[in-house]
């Protein structure tokens, strides 16, 4: 982590005085001196922490520029992790939200800084096997404690359209591939045309991450357990298991591809077998037909996934993409559609009438 320089970075020594003197005003701080370091910019929501005095910070803003209507909402953010405040997900204590562009240049809001550990790498190097298991066991209980928060009760009934979900992002995400494509994805298209007539039945509804992988969940610091879940800019009200089979497609991408633990010794690593993880998190929330239907959901992820990363591609072939290694990144849809499509047959074969 560096320091930033107010003089050069993307918010300049005013502003920095300027939000100093909002969160007095708003009973955040009692003193307006900010010290920022820069924790993660680029695409995502630049974050930044902050020392007060004594105290730790976290600001996380709204990039400069034009953006997407629906993108980068911080607004979302606040709001979901302020309603999930005294429930089983454990979430950074939220300050205040701020939409006046005034002070920073973009909304942002203030969380309490909570020092922890974040792992990208899903086989958690320098744990012992049994610290792996307890960091699965505990990330499940986690997901499973989000997919089981009644939304009315927290707040977030309107968070997001109720029903129909599989289907509207399968349009969704069908869509903007048929509209944009130049270079043709042959499992890709095999799943477009495959999985709107097979969305299993049930129509549950919960609050959805949208994007939960363990690097998006902090540890303890020691102690194998999470202690909040992060990067909230996807969640929405959708189903469940579409929230759950995409955290499990790490079991089945090999680390050669992505992120991955497909293919690795798990049971000499201390991580659960899928299976067993997936039977925790149906004993957890009831949701049985996760086991039955399962390789559905993971060809619908797959899809997705591989969707998201062609659109990537596409912009970095326009020469809009921002990422350096955006080809590198886009060039994965391709594989990750194959998985899609493997699981697709799976799943007709084994319910063939």
């Amino acid at each position: 982590m560096s320091e930033l320089d107010p003089t050069s970075g993307a918010i300049d020594a005013s502003a920095w005085h300027r939000l100093g003197e909002y969160l007095v005003e708003q009973g955040v701080t009692a003193m307006a001196s900010v010290q920022p370091s820069l924790l993660t910019g680029g695409q995502s929501n630049p974050t930044y922490r902050l020392q007060v005095g004594q105290e730790q910070l976290v600001l996380r803003k709204k990039p400069a520029g034009d953006l997407l209507p629906s993108a980068h909402a911080v607004d979302r953010e606040y709001r979901v992790m302020k309603a999930l405040a005294g429930s089983a997900v454990p979430v950074p204590e939220m300050m205040v939200f701020c939409d006046d562009s005034a002070v920073i240049g973009t909304p942002f809001y203030i969380m309490r800084f909570l020092e922890g550990r974040i792992f990208f790498d899903q086989t958690i190097p320098g744990a012992t096997p049994a610290e792996r298991t307890a960091i699965y066991q505990d990330t499940n209980r986690v997901i499973a404690a989000l997919h089981s928060v009644d939304p009315a009760a927290v707040g977030l009934a309107d968070y997001g359209r109720a029903g129909n979900y599989f289907a509207r992002q399968i349009n969704r995400w069908s869509r903007q591939y048929l509209e944009n494509h130049t270079e043709r994805l042959e499992s890709l298209e095999k799943l477009i045309d495959w999985l709107p007539s097979r969305v299993p039945p049930g129509d549950e509804v919960s609050i959805v991450h949208g994007d939960f992988r363990l690097d998006n969940v902090m540890l303890h610091p020691s102690a194998p357990q999470a202690i909040a879940v992060l990067d909230w800019e996807l969640s929405t009200l959708g189903h469940p298991l579409a929230d759950f089979s995409y955290h499990c497609m790490g079991w089945h991408i090999p680390p050669s591809l992505w992120r991955g633990i497909g293919g690795l010794d798990l049971p000499a690593l201390g991580i659960p077998s899928e299976a067993d993880y997936v039977a925790q998190y149906v004993l957890a929330t009831g949701l049985s037909q996760a086991e039955v239907h399962w390789d559905f959901y993971l060809a619908y992820n797959f899809f997705r996934i591989s969707s998201i990363l062609y659109g990537i591609g596409q912009r970095a072939r326009q020469g809009t993409a921002t990422a350096s290694d955006a080809l590198e990144t886009a060039a994965k849809a391709g594989p990750l559609a194959d998985l899609g499509w493997h699981y697709a047959k799976r799943y007709q074969q084994k319910h063939m009438s």
